[in-house]
């Protein structure tokens, strides 16, 4: 891509052509608040966050949508800028909840981050009317508060861009406007798939994963990348957990082969590591009930019946089933396992349909 010259807050720099303020800005080290924006999604400008001052523009322009050219100067975050910001902060906290004290979403909340970074005041506008919504507690998988939504679409634009589901959209106008789920029903009712991808994006606390719920703060949490156990993709995933218990799964933007997205598994499933049934120790059946064994003896016991039925009744009369939450290499051996040493061709895997 052709080059541009740009200036950004007096500091000289080459952006690529049809790139927008604020990648140039980021690129050169410049940071601009946003709240709409995410680096996974198209920008639309929603929020009006990003407002630069351009030089030989009339009016502050949102930098996310703002394309740079040749010679363009640009200021960041001039005497305009910030208090064109903090008008929007105040604005959004107007019809906010002021619950932080003991919002799940403390600590991991842009609005939160930024109202403080600008020293917003919360109640500079009163007096009008305050949105009122029932929290919907009805989902198996997050909760959504949108008393706390700011309207930003992330969602709606995660939902269709990188899910390409659209099970998200607005309705009413104005300050009716709301996210809704299919025609304004369930989530069960609407083509949700339950991918977590709305709950991943959103800068809010409208959008908040059961399992979370009063687990612990942000900042408590470690945070582990790691591979996804369910299937044979890789996917990456950022794990949160506190003490020996995962809490929570992120997005891993920056990792292959997924860039953050993930299934409803790889982001609400992992909670079988903590089930209490989980067994630890092999279990073998003796006398019609089942006994705790070592490894080895129960693979001995294994490797036995196997042996028996293949000689008794052939090797056609054993099959071997794989399974996704192993690796390439462990489905290999068992390929190898079933045809080179049991002699059948009756392998299957369990992500095959």
């Amino acid at each position: 891509m052709p080059k541009v010259n740009v200036t950004i807050d007096g500091k000289q720099i080459q952006a690529e052509a049809g790139s927008s303020v604020l990648e140039a800005a980021q690129a050169a080290g410049v940071a601009i608040p946003t709240l709409c924006h995410h680096p996974a999604l198209k920008p639309e400008g929603n929020c009006r966050m990003c407002l630069v001052e351009v030089e030989r523009q009339r009016n502050l322009q949102a930098s996310c949508v703002f394309p740079v050219s040749e010679g363009m100067v640009v200021h960041t975050h001039s005497p305009k800028v910030m208090e064109a910001r903090k008008f929007v902060l105040e604005l959004l906290l107007s019809d906010h909840p002021t619950d932080c004290m003991t919002c799940e979403a403390t600590g991991d909340c842009v609005l939160q981050d930024l109202a403080y970074q600008y020293d917003a005041k919360v109640g500079k506008y009163y007096g009008g009317a305050k949105h009122d919504y029932a929290i919907d507690d009805t989902n198996p998988f997050f909760v959504r508060d949108y008393n706390k939504c700011i309207l930003c679409r992330r969602c709606v634009r995660a939902c269709d861009q990188i899910n390409g589901v659209e099970a998200l959209g607005v309705a009413e106008r104005g300050f009716s406007s709301q996210i809704i789920a299919g025609l304004g029903g369930t989530m069960e009712e609407s083509r949700c798939e339950f991918c977590g991808m709305c709950v991943e994006v959103c800068p809010t606390g409208a959008l908040m994963p059961v399992g979370t719920m009063k687990q612990g703060r942000y900042w408590e949490f470690k945070h582990t990348t790691t591979v996804c156990p369910y299937c044979g993709v890789g996917c990456n995933l950022d794990v949160l957990s506190k003490g020996d218990k995962i809490i929570r799964t992120r997005s891993a933007w920056d990792k292959a082969p997924n860039y953050g997205w993930t299934c409803v598994k790889g982001r609400f499933g992992l909670d079988f590591v903590n089930n209490p049934n989980r067994f630890t120790t092999p279990l073998i059946k003796r006398d019609g009930q089942f006994v705790e064994a070592s490894w080895d003896e129960a693979l001995d016991l294994v490797a036995d019946k196997l042996s028996a039925i293949a000689l008794e009744h052939g090797p056609d009369a054993v099959g071997f089933l794989a399974s996704a939450k192993c690796t390439n290499e462990e489905n290999y051996l068992m390929m190898k396992l079933a045809r080179g040493v049991v002699g059948t061709n009756n392998v299957d895997h369990c992500a095959r349909l």
